[in-house]
């Protein structure tokens, strides 16, 4: 199915074509992980790496939610990265204009993916559904991920590095795992955040792992949610949590 996260009406298309094939949905997983080291503005008026990353997927995931409600036990999995913990978000300059630093629009926009998460939890958990939001990280993965970045970091990518990089990155299979568990594990819960335990998590089989206190501001996760509303013009079918409650 084609589907371009950072174009809205390629994200409508796509969720209508899944609503015309399919009654329901079991799992949803929001894997988009782009990085622009040049600035970009979409079709839509947005920095492309924010649109791509997170608006993209909060409108998706809203215009096919209903059918994810529908099966009891269902899951929203929204890859993030640790990346978020140099993250903030700039609710006066979502898109750079201002100013572009493709790490930090890399950084904002996985922040954004756990904001997203945490506050989609505690609204379905609001609702009473059984439908749950979990976020997981893939650590440092040996991908083509890097192959627009500056040379120093594609350096440290290269094969024949790996006996001196193997502490800092693992195969993509294994990085994959995380992402793996919080959509089939029976017993993860909602609002939990999976990723490798090595040092810095940037290796190992996947666990249950933390995130940094700004990712938990439950003000700044309704903010951001609201915000993505009004940008994307898509808005869920789910009522707003209890004010004062936290993920």
């Amino acid at each position: 199915m084609r589907l371009d996260l950072a174009s809205l009406a390629s994200v409508r298309e796509a969720a209508e074509r899944i609503r015309a094939d399919h009654s329901r949905l079991d799992l949803l997983i929001n894997n988009a992980g782009g990085i622009r080291p040049r600035y970009a503005v979409t079709g839509d008026g947005f920095e492309s790496t924010f649109a791509t990353n997170h608006l993209g997927p909060f409108a998706f995931t809203g215009l096919v939610l209903d059918l994810l409600l529908a099966v009891p036990g269902s899951r929203v999995v929204t890859v993030s990265s640790i990346g978020h913990r140099r993250g903030a978000i700039d609710f006066d300059d979502l898109h750079f204009a201002h100013g572009y630093r493709y790490t930090h629009a890399y950084f904002q926009s996985k922040l954004a993916n756990l904001m997203f998460t945490y506050e989609l939890d505690r609204r379905l958990s609001a609702t009473g559904v059984s439908t749950v939001a979990v976020a997981a990280h893939p650590g440092n993965a040996r991908t083509e991920f890097g192959r627009e970045m500056p040379l120093p970091v594609r350096v440290l990518m290269r094969p024949r590095l790996r006996l001196l990089t193997w502490w800092l990155m693992q195969s993509p299979q294994k990085a994959a795992l995380a992402t793996v568990r919080a959509a089939v594990d029976p017993d993860v819960r909602g609002g939990e955040y999976y990723g490798p335990p090595g040092r810095a998590q940037y290796t190992g089989y996947p666990t249950r792992v933390t995130s940094t206190p700004l990712s938990h501001d439950a003000a700044a996760q309704r903010r951001l949610w609201e915000e993505s509303e009004r940008l994307t013009g898509v808005a869920y079918p789910l009522g707003e949590p209890v004010p004062g409650t936290t993920s």
